[in-house]
C-alpha cells in the first residue's frame, strides 16, 4: 500500500477512534502535501498545458511525501526546543505526541554508528582533508541518507569526522 493511503487509512481510524492529536497531526500533514501539490503543479504549468497531464504529474511521489513528513518533524522539534524553553510542558507533551506520529511513516532511520561508517566512507571518496571539505562530503552523502537520518545529526558527525582528521 502507497504511503498516502496508509495516511488516509490511518486518517480514518483515527477520526474513528476520537484520537485528536493524531487527528489533527495527520490533517497538517495532508495540507502540507496539499501546498507541496500546488507548488509543483504551478511550476509544471509554466511548460504543460494539457491539464490531465498537469494533475498526474503534480502528485507527489513517495519520497516527496517522505520529504514532507520530515520537514513536519522538523517543525516541530524546532518548537519543542522552544516549548521546553519557555517552560510550557503542555506543549511538549503534545509535540512530542506529535512527533512519534509523523515519525511512524518514515523509513527505518539509521543508527549512529552506521551514520559514522557512511561518513568516513563519504571522507574517504571525496578525498576530504579537513573541515573546509564539509560541503564535499554532506554532497555526496546526502543522496544515500535522505529521509532515513537527521540532517542535523548527519551534520555533526560530519564535523566531528572532519575536525578529527
Amino acid at each position: 500500500m502507497s504511503l498516502i493511503n496508509t495516511l488516509r487509512e490511518d486518517l480514518i481510524s483515527a477520526q474513528k477512534a476520537k484520537d485528536e492529536i493524531k487527528v489533527s497531526t495527520l490533517r497538517l500533514v495532508f495540507a502540507s502535501i496539499l501546498n507541496k501539490e500546488k507548488e509543483k503543479r504551478k511550476n509544471l504549468s509554466k511548460t504543460e498545458k494539457d491539464q490531465k497531464v498537469l494533475e498526474e504529474k503534480s502528485k507527489l511521489a513517495e519520497e516527496e511525501i517522505v520529504e514532507v513528513i520530515n520537514s513536519e518533524i522538523k517543525k516541530r522539534r524546532e518548537a519543542l526546543s522552544l516549548f521546553e524553553q519557555a517552560k510550557r510542558s503542555e506543549l511538549v507533551e503534545s509535540t512530542k505526541k506529535e512527533i512519534a506520529v509523523l515519525e511512524k511513516y518514515l523509513p527505518a532511520q539509521l543508527t549512529e554508528d552506521e551514520i559514522k561508517n557512511l561518513v568516513r566512507k563519504a571522507i574517504v571518496k571525496v578525498g576530504a582533508k579537513d573541515i573546509k571539505d564539509m560541503g564535499k562530503v554532506m554532497g555526496a552523502l546526502m543522496p544515500e541518507i535522505k529521509g532515513k537520518a537527521d540532517g542535523t545529526l548527519v551534520s555533526k558527525i560530519v564535523k566531528d569526522a572532519l575536525s578529527g582528521l
